[in-house]
Parts: structure tokens; sequence; C-alpha cells
């Protein structure tokens, strides 16, 4: 068979579904390339979208078209056992990492995240063995790997492995910080770059900053800290910024999108973001009213004084 790839999002980020459906054809003795809609003929095509956001492919293929991922809010189908468990083909993006989850699902019932809807409960995925191929590094994607024995069995193998990670989704601080045992184990992991936290409520601020001290006393510096911070409310949000700016570590803004009302992000939340994530401009201006930013709060003071 003739097997076209469609990466709808773009190509800034290896879409690991078809990576895994590249290796499994490849397998089966079947050509595969990103498609070419001009000049591919093909004997089916694979469409894959991560993003709602994204805008659908218009391009037409005259053969079987199978269309999957969360950005055609397709929250039910999965890819066969087969096709789930293989080593994916990391020569389809040419990366130097791994990619795959070491577990599935969340036990959290945050309002704005699919992954409960999604996924389900907390459970294991595929041991790191399964997809690290002949990688050093791996990026990580589980969403509360700290929630999962299975997950922190894995990360004490990826310690005595010597891999290089990123759990590029986000660690839960409340998993960690009053946990020795979790806190000595990220401590010796080898990071690629960043300890990603979240800290998308005001709630789970106490326990990322017991995290940040805990690390700091373990030889973590704060820089080497990021913690994902969404925006909904903008004066609560500013106040956890700021929070996280006086720890030193990297706070990442992400103003909340409500795709299921096609509701877009606030003028005031784009600012609030583009002010936290231009690092020149966050390091330097300690006041965020410098750059052209006003909370609720400040708007008011403005419009009493005048």
């Amino acid at each position: 068979m003739r097997i076209g790839l469609v990466d709808i999002d773009g190509h800034h980020f290896p879409n690991l579904a078809l990576m895994k459906l590249s290796a499994w054809h490849k397998s089966q003795g079947d050509s595969v390339e990103f498609a070419d809609p001009m000049f591919g003929r093909y004997d089916r095509v694979y469409m894959s979208k991560v993003f709602t956001f994204t805008p659908d492919c218009p391009d037409i293929y005259h053969c079987e078209v199978i269309r999957g991922g969360t950005g055609f809010r397709d929250y039910t189908t999965v890819l066969p056992e087969e096709v789930e468990h293989i080593c994916p083909d990391y020569s389809l993006y040419g990366v130097n990492e791994a990619y795959g989850f070491l577990t599935r699902g969340c036990p959290n019932r945050c309002p704005w995240c699919i992954v409960p809807h999604k996924e389900g409960a907390i459970r294991p995925a595929s041991p790191l063995r399964e997809f690290i191929g002949d990688k050093r590094r791996a990026v990580l994607l589980d969403n509360n790997v700290l929630a999962s024995d299975f997950g922190l069995e894995q990360i004490e193998e990826i310690v005595r492995m010597g891999i290089a990670v990123d759990f590029n989704q986000g660690l839960d601080a409340r998993r960690a910080c009053d946990d020795p045992y979790i806190l000595d184990l990220l401590a010796r992991v080898k990071w690629i770059q960043h300890i990603r936290f979240a800290c998308d409520r005001m709630s789970q601020l106490e326990a990322v900053t017991k995290c940040v001290q805990e690390l700091g006393r373990r030889g973590i510096k704060p820089y080497r800290i990021f913690v994902y911070c969404l925006i909904q409310d903008v004066d609560e949000s500013l106040e956890r910024i700021n929070a996280l700016r006086k720890l030193k570590v990297c706070p990442f803004a992400q103003p909340y999108r409500d795709f299921d009302n096609n509701i877009e992000p606030t003028k005031e939340q784009k600012r609030l973001a583009r002010w936290c994530n231009h690092k020149a401009i966050f390091k330097s201006v300690a006041n965020s009213q410098r750059v052209g930013f006003h909370s609720h709060k400040q708007n008011e003071i403005k419009q009493q004084k005048l």
C-alpha cells in the first residue's frame, strides 16, 4: 500500500500518532510519506489534528481518508493496540528525542481540561523501553505522571538508564511538595532543560512554592523550573505570576480559549501573556503597567480618576 500522512497542525512538533502509523505500515512493507495533494497517489491517507484552533485541511484525496485527533473534537478514536505499542518512526520528523506516554489519564477533573473526557482515570500506558529506541533523550507527554505508581517506577527507570527527559505537559506540584521520595526522585532526573510544573489556580501556588524551595535544597536552581500559568481572571493571574516572579522561576502564561463556546482570549489576557512570555521585558520591567498592560482593577482606578 501507498500511505500518505497529513499533519494538519504543521511540522512544528512531531505528531506521535503519525509516527506510530508510519512505523507500523513500514513494518508491513508499505511505502509511507507526507501526503502530496498535487502529485501523490495513495491507497490511504491519515489526517491528524491535535489543536481545535488549527484550520481543517482543504486538500482532497481520491482514496480512503482517515481523520483523527482532539483537533477534530474526536475524543473516542484510538489507535489499534498493535499500532499504539510500536516504537514510533522518528525518521519521519528527523528528531533526536523519543516521544511517548508513560501514563494516560488524570485523577483531577479541571473544568478547562479535556483529558478526563478523552482518557479517563490515570493508568499505565507504555514503559519507556517500548518507545525509546536508540535515543538518549525523551519528551514525555503524560498529563499527571506523579499520580501513578507505574509512572514513578518509570521515572526510576529513567534515572537508572541515564536518559535526559522533558515532561512537557507540566508536573502536578501538589503530588510532590510534601513527599520527600518524589522530591528526591525529581532531583536525580537528568532534565533536558527545565522541570515543568503547572500553576493554573491560586490554590496551586503554595504547592509550587514548596517544590521550588525543596528542590532548591536538593540542588535545583529556580531558573531551571518552568511553570505553566492558565490565564482566566486577569487580576488573579497577575497576582499569581508576580508571586512566581519573586521565586525567580520561569512562568509561562497561557490565555484560556473556550473552544466549546468559540470564545477567544480577551485583549487584556493576551497583553498579560505577552508581557509574561517576553522574557527580556519580563525580567527587566518590574511593573506590568509600564509595558501597556492594565488589570481590571487598574482600569477601574483609571476610570475613577477621569
